[in-house]
């Protein structure tokens, strides 16, 4: 079965948050379906790849199945921290947009259950 590349951005959302020279990431997919994709795609290996230019640290990941997340722990991310680093987009928050870039391989039918499945969540239909 062939499969296509989307960014994380179709099926997730982040929050996110800096200390010293570390990133914190909580990658949240929106429903049960976009969280078993993003279980299984979403590696250490993977997102350390994907940051590669700005990353000098290693990064931790643990899964959160009953919050349908990941957390991720990007350390080295700031080159010494947010006050010390020289790019403007050095803060948790805009690397937060760049891990929803990140592309992922699924399958076109896995895409679209994860789309047309409800989001889970506090907020009213």
């Amino acid at each position: 079965m062939s499969r296509i590349r989307i960014p994380l951005a179709r099926i997730a959302h982040a929050r996110s948050g800096d200390k010293a020279d570390w990133v914190d990431f909580g990658l949240f997919a929106w429903n049960t379906e976009g969280y078993r994709l993003i279980e299984r795609e979403v590696t250490a290996a993977r997102v350390q790849a994907h940051f590669a230019p700005w990353l000098a640290g290693e990064v931790e990941r643990w899964a959160l199945p009953n919050i349908f997340a990941i957390k991720l722990v990007l350390k080295g991310a700031l080159q010494g921290g947010g006050a010390r680093n020289l790019r403007l987009d050095n803060l948790g928050k805009a690397m937060a947009g760049a891990l929803l870039r990140m592309e992922i391989e699924v399958t076109q039918a896995e895409l679209d259950q994860a789309l047309s499945a409800p989001r889970v969540g506090w907020w009213p239909e």
